[in-house]
């Protein structure tokens, strides 16, 4: 097909339409709090299941043996409040796109910010969607399997249960990805009240067991964090990887601001879920205090036999929540790629007539599930599979703040001084994580770094190919002004009706037409030029959806804009066109689509600009893109292919 996804560059400095962000109608101020705790904080609801655990194994006391636990707790607390309340709730989450967050709306925002197109934050952006897949393949995996292990510490069954922890947690993750294509919009109002039960509950635990020692509360002070640190040194520093896994989920925050505004969002993290993480994070402490012992496993250690069973129900559907939330955010990122041109067109459908967000992604679906078994097969337990989770988060967290350091400077006008205060402390922050994690890349963390860097491949090769393949096809077509001038001196047989001709660049005559000419030697009484754009903002108003330009009497050029989390469906938006004077009757419209059929030219490798393997990398994108008329939702009676070969 003619029509490709534009090169990111181009794709990315489309004018900026004032498209605000969506506000959902009908939903006070407390219905959409309950909502981002079930969506947004998912996943580091989960985080108590593992965190402490961790951390406190790598630990090794030096000096008086209630040092590590205070040090650790006091790490994770002020990790919760550095990571997450300043760098996200007051900080990142003013950098918003037209009210959207998440690497690609930042990406987008910092493109804008900077005037000009920018291969280094093209590649910064495709390395944090890439990342983000990394941590969505793990954290399913990791989440249902930290909950399910609690199955090993059951009161009396224990040392039956345990060998079926890992067939539960596969089952659980199958059922969990195969109700996908039925869509989550009748379920998803309990994600809500679930996960308010589930950290008040993680609340309730924590308080039961602070009263074991209250001494715990000197972890408030970042005195113990720090004395922690220096005294075991790079031991301190390995175990600030383990600390992280606190507030994994963090990015979330900030790429689901779009969905319910950032004031729920923060009033969800100040008022309800930051206090009930510390309550159950020092009720760990208090535990471990008291009982040593429990380290191995504090968190289903805190459970009192009489509620352990309810409390692992409740935590494994928590897990469930968190990975629900994540496999959707894969989809939603997928949808914003591929309106960007960072990913060949994927087959999306629509799972709800009522809610736009509700979407479902086959391919990804089928290969996040792939992963997330392989992830269990290879690892087995929660405890190695740590090992493997942090790294693609940390990385996705360092690539939002370099980003956002393009939107203080450029956008904002931020001086010197004011960058400096915030962002260094940030960035300090971030780097060492970041390199904490790094050292787990020998146990694992060199999977999602493997799976970042071939989706980085893709993402890249894509790109750079559909600016290649753009390029070529500029210099072998004629441009649309000189073959009117052709057909108004010599007129070909006028066909009754109207021919729409989709092409990618409006001011070449379309390949379609070309061939429509050569081979049937027939026009139409009318034909429409049409080009379907992406903004650089994550919708459009109806308003500035449209724009039509007269060109002749025969020839009009239309533009159809759509935001970059928005689906095009064509039929729908040229209803839009009767209110401004352009008529179509979509069963008299014919639809010309110009499809290419690429072949790699070995002799020619190295001067297209990619070697062989990725011009065959490229061509089996091409042909394994959805398909034109589905992803256009354009009627399949009413399309006609044409055909062309091109060589790269």
């Amino acid at each position: 097909m003619e029509v490709s996804p534009p090169p990111p560059d181009a794709a990315l400095t489309f004018s900026v339409l004032d498209a605000g962000p969506r506000r959902p109608h009908g939903r006070g101020f407390l219905g959409l709090t309950l909502g981002a705790v079930g969506v947004v904080f998912g996943d580091i609801g989960t985080s108590p299941f593992y965190a402490m655990r961790e951390a406190l194994a790598h630990s090794r006391p030096v000096g008086p043996p209630e040092i590590a636990v205070l040090g650790v707790v006091s790490l994770v607390l002020w990790t919760l409040t550095m990571v997450v309340t300043l760098k996200y709730i007051a900080f990142l989450m003013r950098a918003d796109n037209k009210g959207e967050g998440g690497a690609v709306a930042l990406m987008a925002l910092a493109q804008r910010a900077l005037g000009r197109p920018s291969t280094v934050l093209f590649l910064l952006g495709i390395v944090g969607v890439s990342l983000f897949y990394g941590d969505g393949v793990i954290t399913p995996a990791f989440s249902v399997l930290s909950a399910v292990e609690g199955l090993q510490a059951a009161p009396h069954l224990g040392h039956i249960l345990g060998p079926y922890v890992l067939p539960t947690a596969a089952a659980i993750l199958v059922a969990l990805f195969l109700v996908q294509a039925r869509g989550t919009q009748r379920v998803a109002s309990l994600f809500g009240p679930i996960t308010l039960l589930w950290f008040l509950t993680l609340a309730a635990l924590g308080l039961y067991h602070i009263w074991d020692d209250l001494s715990v509360f000197r972890a408030l002070s970042p005195y113990y964090a720090a004395r922690f640190l220096i005294e075991n040194r790079f031991v301190g520093f390995v175990i600030l990887g383990s600390v992280f896994l606190a507030v994994t989920g963090a990015e979330a925050l900030y790429a689901d601001m779009g969905h319910f505004g950032k004031r729920p969002i923060r009033a969800a993290w100040l008022y309800l879920v930051f206090p009930c993480l510390a309550l159950n994070y020092l009720g760990q402490g208090a535990l471990v205090l008291a009982r040593p012992h429990a380290r191995h496993n504090p968190f289903f250690e805190m459970v009192p036999h009489f509620a352990y069973w309810p409390v692992l129900v409740l935590a494994t559907v928590a897990a469930v929540i968190a990975s629900q939330a994540v496999i959707t955010g894969a989809f939603s990122l997928t949808q914003q790629a591929v309106q960007l041109g960072l990913l060949p067109r994927i087959d999306i459908k629509r799972t709800s007539e009522t809610q736009t967000g509700q979407i479902f992604v086959p391919a990804v679906n089928g290969l996040m599930m792939a992963g997330v078994l392989v992830l269990l097969v290879i690892f087995q337990s929660s405890h190695r599979l740590a090992a493997a989770y942090g790294i693609a988060v940390t990385g996705t967290m360092f690539i939002s703040t370099l980003l956002a350091y393009v939107v203080a400077r450029h956008l904002w006008k931020w001086k010197f001084w004011q960058i400096a205060l915030v962002m260094i402390p940030i960035s300090f922050g971030d780097t060492i994580f970041l390199a904490s994690n790094l050292l787990k890349i020998p146990d694992g963390a060199w999977i999602p770094l493997a799976f970042g860097a071939a989706l980085v491949v893709v993402m890249w090769t894509w790109s750079r190919g559909v600016r290649i393949l753009t390029d070529k096809t500029r210099g072998d077509s004629v441009p649309l002004t000189d073959l009117m001038a052709m057909l108004a001196a010599r007129p070909p047989y006028r066909q009754p009706g109207t021919a729409i001709f989709l092409t990618a660049n409006p001011d070449l005559a379309p390949v379609a037409l070309m061939h429509n000419l050569k081979h049937n030697k027939v026009l139409h009484e009318k034909n429409v030029i049409l080009t379907i754009e992406t903004a650089e903002t994550p919708r459009v108003r109806e308003a500035d959806r449209i724009r039509i330009e007269p060109l002749s009497p025969d020839f009009k050029r239309l533009t159809l804009r759509y935001g970059f989390m928005e689906s095009p469906n064509v039929p729908k938006t040229l209803n839009l066109c009767r209110k401004q004077g352009l008529k179509f009757d979509i069963m008299a419209t014919s639809f010309f689509l110009g499809r290419r059929s690429i072949v790699p030219d070995a002799a020619s490798s190295g001067r297209s600009g990619m070697p062989l393997w990725q011009d065959r990398l490229f061509i089996f994108l091409m042909k394994n893109a959805a398909n034109p008329t589905d992803f256009f939702k354009i009627p399949h009676g009413r399309v006609v292919e044409l055909g062309t070969q091109v060589t790269v």
